[in-house]
């Protein structure tokens, strides 16, 4: 069964956007994973297509009502997709996450606007919050193209490596080796010598050194899980 990305959104004419070219584009057009937009709009009760209203208890800005945001899930097949809600209070988005809704059948996407929508659709069509950074877009839309991307490249076929794939940032709870190729020397900087020794064994335990060095530095938080599952004691920072 082809992936299957639905998008919900007042600006369906944002898609495909990025996601038309490149890794994911090719694969579209392949048909390797399907994607289609509903326009949230459609379900407006007023002539005007006011899909909003002030929030009650007051404050600025508008909410999405549910009455319109649920009509328009409840218009989309689901078949056994997950609804995912873009928004900056949700769970961190993972590889792993990305892992596991590559291994199902698709996902549907609802984009937020203005203040974000009326919590008891949240809860009454039982979403999944996702939060793809602790900073705020003006929508959701471009925060499910990352996610898609991001699923896409891990389905079959899509990257054309495989072992390409384990070797990413994330894969195994680390941050990626850095990368070299061609000239050998730029601006007086060289690839360095272990990488063109052929010495094959050698090259991988300085990149998995790299990994380490460079999860340490720069994510304490994946440098402590790591060293969780393998057995060492977090270091202190």
């Amino acid at each position: 069964m082809t992936w299957s990305a639905t998008v919900l959104t007042i600006q369906p004419d944002m898609f495909p956007g990025p996601l038309g070219v490149s890794l994911s584009g090719k694969a579209l057009a392949e048909s390797a994973w399907s994607l289609e937009t509903h326009d949230i709009r459609r379900h407006a009760t007023n002539r005007y297509g006011s899909v909003d209203d002030t929030p009650a208890g007051g404050g600025p800005g508008m909410v999405m009502r549910a009455d319109i945001v649920a009509a328009a899930i409840d218009a989309v097949e689901r078949r056994d997709r997950p609804v995912i809600l873009m928004t900056p209070r949700g769970r961190a988005f993972t590889q792993a996450r990305a892992r596991e809704l590559a291994a199902g059948p698709g996902a549907i996407f609802v984009c937020g606007r203005f203040e974000g929508i009326d919590q008891r659709v949240i809860d009454g069509r039982n979403l999944e919050e996702i939060s793809i950074g602790d900073y705020v877009l003006s929508g959701g839309e471009l925060a499910s193209m990352i996610v898609i991307d991001a699923v896409v490249r891990l389905l079959p076929g899509v990257v054309g490596a495989s072992d390409s794939l384990s070797e990413e940032s994330f894969e195994q709870g680390l941050l990626e080796y850095p990368h070299y190729t061609r000239p050998q020397v730029w601006e007086g900087r060289e690839i360095p010598e272990i990488l063109t020794s052929g010495h094959h064994k050698k090259i991988r335990d300085w990149r998995l050194a790299q990994s380490l060095e460079l999860t340490k530095l720069r994510r304490p938080d994946l440098w402590d899980a790591w060293q969780r599952r393998h057995g060492v004691a977090p270091t202190k920072h």
